[in-house]
């Protein structure tokens, strides 16, 4: 049949009209959708400021930061928001894909729109979006939890857009509440500012005095990182601190924590996967770092002799694997908390994340943080494609959503989520973390004590299961704590050395202030007074010093493991140079014997008993072999060395120090030893005997030569 020329006009309007709507749609969509960033791609949205719940009464206000990064202005232009009122996230796939830009939500729905200024090349402007409470699109909102928010930037011919969330709350709506999800917020009150006082370090060296005290202090950072934490803690009662004992020691008013972990932050996850012949070298022995010694440190932070703590072991740089576990049990931990490692991955709803570990040791209950909340708690983006989440505002929005979601996945089960706020964060986006789960009603913050009572997710062999297989320290975290380990094996291995070999026995080190002439010329008799009267407890002092310096060192924190190194460096350093030889720089010999004078320093505060080693580079100067002297502390002695001659010449003298077992200790130095014989010694008088005999011999050959006959 052949179409009449009606129908086939009919036809083509329907199909021109069809195609006008089509492209209409589709001109619809890419206005409200989210779309790729303009060309130029230097023109950036952040977010500055969120109302992160919406109820009925607050309305919505999104602040952004327009950030022009190209050569050009940037022309006026608007920003608007959109929405979808009615659209739910149906997986966590799904809101992750739309906070990275990698799904096409539809946001039809306009929030509200605002002009915005021209911006200078590499100039930033700020710009606030204010949505009524009572505006049409927020009103149509019927249902609570998480909706998409696109923004999109128009300026003349250049385009930006951000993805960020809207969050309502049940606050106003109808409709069946239903429970709370427990939450527990935790964060570990510990410090990466640890400094080495110096000036305390070089007086436990040289004056002996301090010995009760380790030279370790908190940069000022550290002082008012410490102050600003514990007024959050008094804001928000519910932050559940797990405290740094040494921290709390170093504070001047104690925070009030939950419970307390391993002193000075040690890395038992790192411990764990050394050598134990290493450890054992570098004098880190387990009652440094137990859950005894943490509740004697607390104890003295609070100057309470009864006080008890929770004890629970925080998680360091690798993983909590079985052995790891098991050391922790060994010394006392029953709970260990696990930022990374036990929580699995995006499988399944979430859940209380505790696992109860069979060990040799006995059971070991981990306390696994949520990764997704506990990064977004601790200032990290859950991922770099993820703009909004470059700013504490757009990661505090996506905060709210996401905790909002898991507890719609499965709204009537029994959960408490355990979120991490690592100590590193911004006090003031924290505080807005804690403000804001206080205002979520879905979500219910809970102590630590609750979280340890909830039944576990896995026990026995299923919890074991998840247990990591390897430690996950690189290589670089690897070499740098075998080079703490190092440092504090040899410094250990000096500090016994001189207690053994070089400094005087107890019963001559009980020098007094009267009796100590020196210390009296040199005016400083009150330093002495000071002292302890046995040099073994001096040393037993740098020893101290030296662990707990290591102790620090193994905290984790490269910055503070080179700082505490260092300081251990320097008791060693302060030893191998404390004993030193002032020698003449030239001696000058005239005769086939001398004395050559060596004076021996000492800046310890305790006197030593050395040997003086001289050798020489001749076989015809030479001198003592050895002289034995006692240095008094802080002071110096002088003993001389024989030197023989055989012949004019000049040579070196190496002169080295021992200690009590003839080995070689400090720095060696040299003198010059130069002869000029002269004839008022036996090589003069031989030389004087020989020429007197050829004068003999040749005037006998003079009376007994032949005389020629002309002569």
């Amino acid at each position: 049949m052949i179409p009449s020329p009606a129908r086939s006009g009919i036809r083509l309007r329907g199909r021109i009209a069809a195609w006008l709507s089509a492209v209409v749609m589709a001109c619809a969509i890419w206005f409200a959708c989210p779309t790729a960033a303009a060309a130029e791609g230097d023109v950036t949205l952040d977010v500055t400021d969120v109302t992160a719940v919406v109820t009925a009464d607050s309305g919505y206000r999104l602040a952004l930061s327009i950030v022009n990064n190209t050569d050009q202005t940037l022309q006026s232009g608007t920003v608007t928001l959109f929405t979808d009122t009615r659209y739910t996230f149906v997986s966590r796939n799904d809101i992750q894909q739309w906070a990275q830009g990698e799904v096409g939500i539809p946001t039809p729905q306009e929030l509200a729109h605002t002009q915005t200024p021209a911006v200078a090349p590499g100039d930033a402007a700020a710009v606030t979006i204010d949505v009524a409470a009572d505006s049409e699109t927020l009103s149509s909102i019927t249902d609570w939890g998480p909706k998409p928010v696109y923004v999109r930037l128009q300026a003349g011919h250049t385009t930006a857009d951000l993805r960020t969330f809207l969050t309502r709350s049940s606050d106003g709506l109808s409709g069946t509440r239903t429970p709370a999800m427990d939450v527990t917020v935790v964060m570990p009150l510990t410090s990466d500012d640890w400094q080495v006082d110096e000036d305390a370090l070089d007086r436990l060296l040289h004056d002996g005095s301090g010995t009760d005290d380790i030279p370790l202090e908190l940069t000022d950072e550290g002082g008012t990182d410490a102050k600003q934490w514990v007024q959050l803690s008094n804001l928000h009662p519910q932050l559940q601190l797990i405290s740094d004992p040494t921290y709390l020691e170093a504070m001047a008013m104690p925070a009030r924590s939950a419970a307390i972990m391993q002193p000075a932050a040690f890395d038992i996850t790192a411990y764990a996967a050394q050598d134990p012949e290493r450890i054992a070298a570098a004098g880190i022995e387990d009652d440094l770092w137990s859950a005894d010694a943490g509740l004697a440190h607390y104890r003295r932070a609070l100057g309470d002799d009864q006080a008890t703590g929770t004890a629970i072991a925080w998680q360091g740089a690798g993983e909590w694997t079985m052995s790891a576990l098991e050391t922790a049990k060994r010394q006392g931990y029953d709970t260990v908390v696990a930022t990374s490692g036990f929580t699995e991955t995006f499988s399944g709803t979430v859940h209380t994340d505790t696992h109860v570990v069979t060990t040799d040791a006995g059971d070991v209950t981990v306390l696994s943080a949520q990764p997704v909340l506990s990064a977004l708690a601790s200032g990290e983006a859950t991922n770099d494609a993820a703009t909004a989440e470059r700013t504490s505002a757009g990661r505090l929005a996506r905060f709210v959503a996401q905790s909002a979601f898991y507890q719609m996945e499965q709204p009537y089960a029994t959960r408490n989520l355990l979120v991490v706020i690592d100590p590193t964060a911004d006090a003031a986006a924290a505080d807005a973390l804690l403000s804001a789960i206080e205002q979520s009603p879905w979500l219910n913050m809970t102590d630590l004590d609750t979280l340890l009572q909830a039944d576990p997710y896995a026990t026995g062999q299923e919890a074991s299961w998840a247990v990591p297989e390897r430690d996950g320290l690189s290589q670089e975290q690897q070499d740098g704590i075998t080079q703490t380990l190092d440092a504090a094996a040899q410094t250990e291995a000096l500090i016994t050395r001189f207690q053994e070999a070089v400094l005087d026995d107890a019963s001559s080190t009980a020098t007094s202030a009267e009796e100590d002439t020196q210390a009296l010329a040199r005016q400083d008799a009150d330093d002495v007074m000071k002292r302890p009267a046995d040099s073994s407890d001096w040393a037993d002092a740098l020893r101290d010093t030296s662990r707990r310096l290591t102790l620090h060192a193994l905290s984790g924190n490269a910055a503070v493991r080179d700082r505490m190194t260092a300081g251990v460096r320097t008791i060693a350093d302060g030893l191998n140079t404390a004993v030193s030889i002032t020698p003449m720089e030239t001696l000058n010999v005239v005769s086939e014997t001398a004395n050559m004078p060596v004076t021996v320093s000492n800046t310890l505060p305790y006197p030593v008993r050395v040997r003086i080693s001289a050798t020489t580079d001749s076989m015809t100067i030479v001198t003592s072999r050895f002289a034995d002297l006692t240095v008094p502390p802080t002071g110096e002695e002088q003993t001389t060395l024989a030197v023989r001659v055989s012949t004019s010449g000049s040579t070196t003298a190496h002169l080295t120090l021992l200690d009590r077992d003839g080995t070689v200790f400090g720095a060696s130095q040299s003198t010059t030893i130069t002869s000029a014989l002269q004839l008022s010694d036996m090589s003069g008088f031989l030389i004087i005997v020989f020429a007197v005999l050829l004068g003999i011999v040749g005037l006998w050959r003079q009376f007994h030569r032949v005389k020629d006959p002309d002569e």
